[in-house]
């Protein structure tokens, strides 16, 4: 429980931080920190976004059995909590290293994606 406490709390924080959506940051983190397969890790991504991004999309992955709800509702509160901490951070950070710091993650969870299992 408590990983998917952090896991949400980082989602937000990254998501206020970089204004990216947290499939980005869920999706990978699940897989690797929580040991959630690929389907998993995306159906329990989609339960934390459902009410902004699709019931439909979240009900097929759920009708298959790829959602965790207990992992999704931790992750859902602590987001919110972690995107308000992202946001507040994002406001004094210089646009310039903001934009390299965006960059450096991304190539982060690409080599990552591309290299581990």
């Amino acid at each position: 429980m408590l990983i998917y406490a952090a896991i949400g709390l980082a989602a937000g924080i990254l998501s206020g931080f970089f204004g990216i959506g947290g499939g980005i940051i869920i999706v990978p983190t699940l897989m690797y920190f929580a040991g959630f397969s690929q389907l998993m890790a995306q159906g329990t991504s989609l339960a934390v976004m459902l009410p902004p991004v699709g019931i439909l999309a979240f009900w097929e992955y759920y009708k298959k059995g790829n959602v965790d709800i207990t992992a999704g509702i931790l992750i859902c509160i602590t987001l919110l909590i972690g995107g308000m901490v992202g946001g507040k951070i994002a406001q004094i950070v210089p646009p310039p290293i903001l934009k390299k710091c965006f960059a450096v993650f991304l190539m982060l969870v690409s080599v990552k994606m591309l290299l581990g299992k």
